[in-house]
Parts: structure tokens; sequence; C-alpha cells
């Protein structure tokens, strides 16, 4: 190519070319392909794997001699600025306002050269078009973000449009029902908003609602697959409405601001039936709300659905049918443990077992298993129970958390005469589980004598399936997560972000674990009252997969991301 190479005198192929993003021989065998398709030659080069769609973007703009759109411009869009243009009109024409001065509305177009949508647009705004190139997938995934947001929008404006601070005079109740038939025009807008919440958190499959005043307006954020997302941002003004509405449904004591409270209720919606505990909590702006999500309809998961590897499904399922001893599993709040449990408890449960629970709260209903839901109001606490648990003859018994001394007491008694235990508790790792309990107060030779099995475990996101694709990491990637480019045994995968996955690239989690089987050797090290460090490097030695290792291994099969493994967990040093 000559030095004096001039983009917008060449064609699309001898730009990529020029670039060093496509080769002659694969431009002349995609404009062979052409003649058949009668398709574009960008489009046709990307179709057949030559270029990726950025690349052709790139060499459009350079030929029409536009600037190229990036992706953050496009999917960070400002909504009221996309709203200018409607949104018939916008898909229609494959155009999307994303910036606007006092005189120009700067949109993103897939063609440029389409003058009668440029002139279209200039008489929608009133303003002077300039134009930035963009994909066409990236552009209908800003088309379907930003339009699903203004939808949005217009809908908690029209309901926060009246809000007035509700009284309380409506009374308390315990279930609210969220049936579309039960809504009616006359419903007060804050309990339409209220509902407007509970639906999309429903919808999105929500475990956790945060409702955070901040100095100017109040963030409702959802947590989706482990990670916060904000869904709506109502003015400060309709704070103590919200807050007044869920202490209500919640019978809470809707005068006092200054102190912490706890509460529940439920809810029922089309095909669910959700118990929500609420956490009021007094910051410098206000009261924050925090409601966590049960849903009570049924327990679906196996240990296969998991996401249990083939070599550690094994040996869990042969530790879960001992007839006697304890399985602990640790990790944060909202790890998964308890699901691990219940799964266990669906795979041993049979006729001629007794099986008994004792939590707080009890996540999922299981058919065949007697489930105590622990208050401690009215003292009915672990170790109350459990006590009366021992007189109801359980083979299995399942306590939600082993939180203090006197319930690890109970645990450590019950698995050392002939029951089998299973429970939870916090800790970082697996090795760090069986220091935990020992800090709880469990002597040694206890801990050594009755653990069967300890598990730590995380979750990571799952990678949408519908906008999968194939990538190629950096270097400096596969660095942080000690991966060498030369052991990657096939393709790595992220997802682009579609309107199934909300734009992330995710949808969906699954479980990732740690997991040592109490070896004699480790008893003996718990008898010894060794340390973490020599607990840890004994269950190494006897093939313990860590964490780290084990969120690689679902990056390699293609299920998960190296981001998620870098968020999930930490490097073993």
């Amino acid at each position: 190519m000559s030095a004096n190479f001039n983009p917008q005198f060449a064609k699309l192929g001898e730009i990529l070319i020029h670039n060093g993003k496509a080769t002659e021989s694969g431009v002349n065998e995609a404009l062979a392909e052409q003649k058949v398709t009668n398709e574009k030659i960008g489009m046709t080069l990307i179709e057949m794997g030559f270029i990726e769609e950025d690349d052709f973007t790139s060499a459009y703009a350079e030929q029409l001699g536009y600037r190229k759109a990036d992706n953050f411009i496009l999917l960070e869009t400002d909504s009221t600025v996309a709203s200018l243009i409607p949104e018939d009109f916008a898909r229609e024409n494959r155009v999307l306002a994303v910036q606007k001065s006092d005189t120009t509305i700067t949109v993103a177009m897939e063609d440029p050269e389409d003058v009668v949508a440029v002139d279209s647009v200039k008489r929608l705004t009133n303003l002077n078009p300039d134009i930035l190139v963009a994909g066409p997938d990236l552009l209908e995934k800003a088309l379907d973000k930003v339009y699903g947001e203004i939808q949005k929008t217009a809908e908690v404006a029209e309901t926060i449009d009246s809000i007035t601070v509700v009284s309380g005079d409506e009374g308390s109740q315990e279930e609210v029902d969220l049936s579309p038939d039960k809504a009616s025009d006359e419903d007060a807008p804050i309990v339409k908003l209220v509902n407007l919440i509970f639906m999309e958190s429903i919808k999105e499959r929500a475990t956790d609602i945060h409702i955070e005043p901040m100095e100017k307006q109040v963030y409702i954020r959802i947590r989706i697959d482990g990670v916060l997302q904000t869904i709506m941002t109502p003015p400060v003004s309709s704070l103590s409405g919200l807050v007044t509405r869920i202490k209500i449904l919640s019978n809470l004591n809707i005068a006092e601001k200054r102190l912490p409270q706890d509460g529940r209720f439920s809810i029922k919606a089309p095909g669910k039936d959700i118990d929500i505990r609420v956490s009021i909590l007094p910051t410098v702006y206000g009261e924050k709300v925090v409601m966590r999500l049960l849903d009570k309809t049924g327990f679906d998961f196996n240990l296969t659905s998991l996401g249990f590897p083939k070599q550690n499904l094994g040996k869990f399922k042969k530790v879960i049918k001992q007839p006697y001893g304890m399985v602990v599993v640790s990790g944060p709040t909202g790890s998964g443990k308890s699901t691990s449990l219940y799964a266990a408890l669906k795979e041993i449960k049979s006729e001629s077992t007794n099986i008994t629970t004792v939590e707080d709260p009890v996540e999922y209903q299981l058919d065949g298993v007697n489930q105590v839901q622990v208050f401690e109001d009215i003292g009915l606490t672990f170790g109350s129970t459990l006590r009366s648990i021992l007189r109801q003859d359980p083979d299995v018994l399942l306590i939600g958390e082993i939180r203090d001394g006197e319930t690890a007491d109970i645990a450590v008694k019950f698995a050392l005469t002939g029951h089998l235990v299973f429970s939870t508790v916090h800790a970082n790792d697996a090795p760090g589980t069986i220091t935990r309990l020992l800090d709880i107060g469990i002597a040694p030779f206890l801990v050594g004598s009755c653990l069967n099995l300890v598990m730590a475990q995380r979750l990571v996101r799952r990678i949408c399936e519908k906008c999968k694709k194939e990538y190629t990491p950096t270097n400096e990637e596969l660095a942080l997560v000690g991966l060498d480019p030369k052991n990657l045994t096939g393709p790595l995968y992220k997802g682009e972000g579609c309107g199934e996955c909300r734009n992330t690239g995710y949808k969906g989690r699954l479980a990732i674990f740690e997991m040592i089987p109490m070896a004699r050797d480790l008893r003996k090290l718990v008898f010894d009252n060794a340390n973490e460090d020599e607990i840890r490097q004994a269950s190494l030695k006897n093939g313990m997969t860590t964490l780290r290792e084990a969120g690689l291994a679902r990056v390699m099969d293609g299920t998960t991301s190296i981001e998620e493994v870098l968020r999930s967990t930490v490097e073993e040093l």
C-alpha cells in the first residue's frame, strides 16, 4: 500500500488490509461469497470470521470521514438525551442520540449516509446532528439498554408524580398480593411504587433489594447473581413514604427513625410466593432499607446442577451418606452454603430417615423434611430448639449456622452420638473453617473426632449463553490468575452483553468448592492443635483443590470468566 494512502478514496477491503485487520486472500474469499449472498462486504467478512465488528466499524468510519462511537459512549448514554428521539424512529432508522449541546446533538448511526434519517433527526430535535459510526450489534445492544431504561423511568415518574407521605393509618398486614388483577387505579402512589420495586426484583431473579438514601436522590438497587445493579433513582422526597410503607408491611414502629429495626412479611406474585426479611438502618441521609427475598415456592436444585465437578461429587456423596459425623460448609453471606446443604438433604432423604432442620430463616421448603424456624424474640433459639429436637429421635440434623459455643457444643454432641449433622459457619476457606470451629470454643479432640468433611464455597456468575463469544485474553489477564498461555486447552469466553442478561454478559450462577475430607493425618493435626497454615499444607498434599483452582477450571471449560474468578477468590500465597 502507498504511504499516501487515503481511506476516503479506498474500498472497505483495502482499508482493512491497510490497517492489518484483514488479509488480501480473506477479502477476496469474502468478495466471492458476497456475489452469492448479496450482503455488504463488511457483514460478509464478519460472518466469515475474518474480522471483528469493531474492525469493520473503524474502517467504515475512516472511509466516510466520521468518528467511531466506542462502547462506553453508547452503553452509558444518558436516557434523557436518547429520549429526544422516539424509540420507534430510533429502531427503524438505526440511530441513537448520545450527547447534546445548545446547538448540536451527537447521534450514533449504523449508516451515516442515510441522509433522510439525518434530516429527520434535525427536524425532530431542532439541533444539528454530529454523526458517529456504530456497528450493528453494538448499536442494537445500546438501543435495548437505553430505551429499556427510558420505559422504566417513565413508569416510575408516573408513579412518583403524586407521592405523599403515608401516615400508617392503613393498618398492618402480613401478606401483600401483587397479582395484576388485585391492583387498582385508586391505589396510593407510594403503594404502586413499592409494588413496582418488588415486581421488577422478582422478574430479574433478585435476592436482595437495597433502598439507599443519598443527599439528592434515593438509589434503589437489586442484587442479581450476587452483584448489585441500580434499577431506579427516585427523589429524596419519596424516601419517607417508601420506608413508612415497608415498616407498615413489616409490623415495625413507623415513629422510630433513630434505631435499627428488623421485620418480615410475605408477598404473592404470579407463580411466586416470596418471604421478605427487612432490615432498616439509620444513616446520615435517612433510613436505609435492605430486604432479602426468599422464594418459598420450592427447591429445584441438586448436587449436579450446583456445579460439583465429577471428582468432588463422588467424595461428597460418600461423606453425606455416612451414618454419623459432621459436615460443615463455610463461606460469606450469600455464597450458597444453605443451598448446598439442602441439595445434600434432598440426596439422602428417604422414607426410613428422620431429617430435622433448625434454621433462621427457613430459605426453602423441602417435602419430607421437618423444618423449624428460629424466633429469638420468643425464646425459640438455636440452643433451646436443639435440646428439644434431641427428644424427637432425629437421624439427620441440619443446623442453619453455628454462631456460638452453645450451638457448637450441641452440634458436636449430636455428631458424636450417632447422628449425621450438617451446618454452616462464616470462614474464608476450608482450612480456616477448622480453626474457626476451634475459636468458637470446641475442644480440638472433639473437632478432630466429629468432623467428616469441611467445604468452603463461593458463587461465580455463568457467562450468558445468548451473547457468549470466544475471545483471546491478554497476557496481563492470564498473569493476574497465574495462567500460562501454553497451558490453555481451548478458547476462553466472555459475554458481550444483551437484553437477556441486562447487558452484563452473565446470567445465573454456579458454585466452586474447596473440599477437605478429614483423613487420618488431618485429624492428628487437629488433635495437636495445629495452626491454619499447617492444616492447609497437609490438605494440599492430600489433593485439595483451592477455590482459585476450582474457579480457573470453570474458566477453562467456558462456564465463567477470569474477571469472575478474580472477584470471588484470592490468590494462594
